[in-house]
């Protein structure tokens, strides 16, 4: 996948040297599921193991011009059957780079890459309570809220509610869902 300014490449091994770092840093996982003692073996063991499930995707947002990773998609729950996935990790690793328009630049093209060659139909996502930037890019692409999962996923042994929200693909797409 490509954007004007980015790649979206599935990830490689030396990539999860930036994941391990990003993974790490407080202002990164702020709104993320990842334990502070996360470690890099914690990084790698994990996508290894997703590697060879049919189920789970990784990509690595890579800087079109400076080739540098700047972010992880991790997508997970891909139904085959019913078309549906979920887009389960989604950051960009450096804060500096937020606000500038990365995201919904990234999440235009996975959206498309997600409804037009995996054919999918249901694409679902969530985000931590109080998690405003999130919040505001999703509803403005046209995700729909699903409600709250209450206490739905654990961080540092304490628990958080997550918003989820889901498009159709007859929603990305501007069709009548007649």
């Amino acid at each position: 996948m490509e954007t004007q300014n980015f790649i979206i490449r599935e990830t490689e091994f030396k990539d999860y040297e930036y994941f391990a770092k990003w993974e790490k840093d407080p202002v990164v996982t702020h709104y993320l599921s990842f334990d502070e003692e996360r470690t890099y073996e914690d990084v790698v063991t994990e996508a290894l193991y997703n590697k060879f499930s049919k189920e789970k995707m990784d990509f690595t947002i890579v800087d079109r011009e400076s080739r540098e990773p700047v972010g992880r998609i991790y997508i997970s729950r891909v139904d085959r059957h019913s078309d549906s996935l979920d887009i389960t990790k989604f950051y960009i690793g450096d804060p500096k780079l937020w606000g500038k328009g990365i995201g919904r630049e990234i999440m235009n093209e996975l959206l498309k890459y997600c409804f037009t060659f995996l054919h999918m139909e249901r694409v679902t996502l969530d985000y931590y309570t109080g998690n405003k930037r999130a919040s505001t890019l999703y509803e403005s692409l046209g995700f729909k809220s699903e409600g709250v999962a209450r206490n739905a996923t654990k961080k540092d042994g304490k628990y958080y509610d997550l918003h989820l929200m889901s498009m159709l693909r007859s929603e990305f797409f501007g069709e009548n869902n007649q």
